[in-house]
This record gives C-alpha cells, structure tokens and sequence, in this order.
C-alpha cells in the first residue's frame, strides 16, 4: 500500500489539499472549449489531476519527484492519463511532452514558476492556454496591466501573447506543508490571430532591458539603442508604456538598425 508522497522543499512541494480549489483550478477553462489536452507538472498527489480528468480528454501528469510518480501510477489508473517521469524545463524532454497542442496547467512549484511561463512562451504555438497556481506576488506580477507597481518584464512578454486575469487568491492553509505566502490562480487565453508585428529576439531584449534598469527614464535604460531624446517615450519609465508601446518602440529600433 503507498503511503503519502512526503513534500521536498528542495523542490519546492506544498501539496494542495482542497478539492472545491482544485476543481477550480481544473475548470479554468471550461467556458473556453480547450478539453483536447492537458498537461499538468508538478501533480503531487494527483488532487488536481483527477479534476483534469474529468474536463480533458487527455492528461499528461509531469513530475520529477519519483516517488510522486510511483504513487500516481499505482492510486490513479486512467486509459486517459499518462504520468511521466521528467524535468519540464529540460529541452529534450520538453519536446517529447509537449508535441501536440496543450493546454499547461498545474500548482506550480514556486521555485520554477517563472521559468514555466519563459517555457510557455517559448512555445507559444502549440500552448492555446496556459494557468494555475503560482505565488501570489508572481501570479499579480503576470497580470498585471502599465502603471502597476507590480508590472515587469513577464507582464509585458506574457500579455503580449496571452490575454491574461488573475482569478483568485489562495490561503496558505489549504496545503501541505503551508507555504509561508499566499498563493494566487491566474488564467491566460493564447490571442486568436496575434502574429507580432516586429523581430521576437528584439522585442525581448527591449522589454528586458528597459526594465533592468526600471528607475531610470527610457532615454537611460535603452541607451544603447540609441533612442532619441525627442522620442515620445524617452522621458518615461518602462512600467508606464503598454504591450503596444513596446513594439512601436522595437520597431523603431529595427528601422534604425536597417
């Protein structure tokens, strides 16, 4: 008999507990027709997972941690799961999960949340939607909108391509162990048609170095760009120009640089 899969902190595991939120948490996109395939990493226990079930024709359970693998396999028996052994964030492995469109959802461990999205957004094209539980301070930083104090980089390059909310706020309580910060649930819906109107590899490096140095006016941080003192936004700072300013400003730069 498996006993209780034992959380790792240098895994950065809290297991969620709460069904009504794991139910939740599984029907993020229930209005939005995405049922075909889901990918959930970091399933723990398997709480979410059996949620995800009940709303996709297919799940992918991605995890790490060998003994959660272990437990899965032997408390969850489903023709439409598959549990795998992996590293998400591993290229090569990556490839041979994510090789079909998928939604990505999961209660992300904290410690790689941010380079779950940068995976996500390295692949947009086959990930229509993409959601679930981050830290709240990330999860507020992810939808956030110009002019917030909370707004950086992944707000820019994730709202960019997703249409992202923020649903609700999670209690430290409802998991095991307690993380010792509140947890927050976000959805992102991929833009129908989007196609970005400048160099990708550009646009990147602007938003990002326009927000490493986010206390300096524009006309500072992207210096090397060579951004004219009389340019509109070169008197502001990174956090007040939107998704749109920023690829005006990119395509400005690509002019230049031709």
């Amino acid at each position: 008999m498996f006993t209780a899969v034992t959380p790792k902190k240098h895994l950065g595991q809290h297991f969620l507990k709460d069904a009504e939120i794991a139910r939740k948490v599984a029907c993020l996109f229930k209005d939005d027709h995405f049922n075909k395939k889901a990918i959930e990493i970091g399933p723990g226990m398997g709480i979410l997972t059996n949620f995800l079930l009940q709303e996709y024709d297919k799940v992918v359970a991605v995890d790490i941690d060998k003994e959660s693998v272990e437990y899965l396999n032997h408390t969850l028996i489903n023709p439409n799961l598959k549990i795998v052994l992996a590293d998400f964030l591993d290229n090569r492995e990556l490839r041979n999960i994510l090789n079909e469109p998928s939604v990505i959802i999961g209660n992300f461990p904290y410690n790689i949340s941010t380079q779950i999205v940068f995976k996500v957004l390295e692949n947009i094209e086959i990930v229509p939607a993409f959601g679930g539980m981050f830290q709240k301070e990330v999860a507020e930083r992810l939808a956030a909108k110009e002019g917030s104090k909370t707004y950086g980089i992944l707000s820019v390059l994730l709202n960019t391509y997703y249409d992202t909310q923020y649903v609700l706020t999670v209690e430290p309580d409802v998991f095991t162990p307690p993380p010792k910060v509140k947890s927050g649930v976000i959805k992102c819906i991929r833009k129908e048609g989007f196609v970005l109107p400048c160099d990708r590899a550009l646009y990147f490096e602007v938003v990002k170095t326009a927000f490493n140095q986010r206390r300096k006016t524009l006309r500072n941080a992207l210096h090397k760009f060579n951004l004219s003192e009389t340019n509109e936004f070169a008197k502001l700072r990174a956090e007040q120009l939107s998704v749109a300013n920023f690829i005006t400003l990119t395509r400005l730069f690509e002019e230049q640089r031709k």
